[in-house]
């Protein structure tokens, strides 16, 4: 059975929903479509204050994904720590990062050829 493919704006908005739910802070959003060695179209990056908050986030957007769009991120990583979270959901990969960690490894300024967008918060 084939699976179904998820229009990337619809399951974009619904990352950034699972994010807002739980509070997660500087959503930004690289688009990564024309750049040739780009391994997927878009980045969704943003942090929380700490790794309960950080977990929170992850969980959100899982469930928010799954209940909205019946979909699951093919791969999970960094949970244990809770320090940097990356959510691969194949055409979007998602990166939650504590705020220290973030500023550390700063990735958007790796992809600076991508179009960056800045979600404002609405708390």
């Amino acid at each position: 059975m084939a699976k179904k493919t998820i229009n990337n704006d619809v399951l974009l908005a619904n990352i950034i929903k699972g994010i807002e739910e739980v509070k997660g802070n500087d959503i930004t959003i690289l688009d990564l479509r024309e750049i040739d060695t780009a391994v997927c179209d878009y980045f969704v990056i943003c942090n929380g204050n700490s790794n309960t908050q950080v977990n929170a986030i992850v969980n959100s957007i899982q469930k928010t994904v799954s209940k909205e769009l019946k979909d699951k991120p093919w791969h999970v990583e960094g949970t244990d720590n809770a320090e940097w979270v990356l959510m691969d959901y194949v055409n979007i990969v998602v990166h939650v990062f504590q705020k220290h960690i973030r500023e550390y490894y700063n990735i958007e300024s790796l992809w600076g050829d991508a179009k960056i967008t800045t979600i404002e918060n609405k708390y």
